[in-house]
């Protein structure tokens, strides 16, 4: 299951604000990152023991910065009983091309 940048900046928006997980590592927040919206920090390497700190009831999307290490992320939530889950379509470059264009490029 996949959210789009465009939908995610919406819901945004609208103050429909899901659990935002970053799986990157933890230089890459600081190149570009979204909006600041209470998002979580875990990354892949550490994801697996740090799945406990998220709730399974939440509305969770998980984001990096192409797309791929966040699937990844989202597909062991689906496995762990988490109901709600998303992974952000493109990461952080989607958002570059279709909400801000002015974020750094990496």
């Amino acid at each position: 299951p996949e959210i789009t940048a465009t939908e995610l900046n919406r819901r945004l928006g609208a103050d429909d604000v899901p659990v935002l997980v970053d799986v990157r590592e933890p230089h890459e927040p600081g190149i570009a990152d979204l909006p600041q919206h209470g998002q979580v920090l875990i990354p892949t390497g550490e994801f697996m023991d740090r799945i406990s700190e998220l709730e399974p009831e939440s509305e969770i999307v998980l984001y990096c910065r192409s797309g791929a290490r966040s699937e990844w992320a989202a597909k062991l939530l689906l496995q762990a009983g988490f109901s709600s889950v998303l992974n952000l379509r493109g990461g952080v470059l989607a958002w570059r091309a279709e909400v801000d264009p002015t974020m750094q490029a990496y």
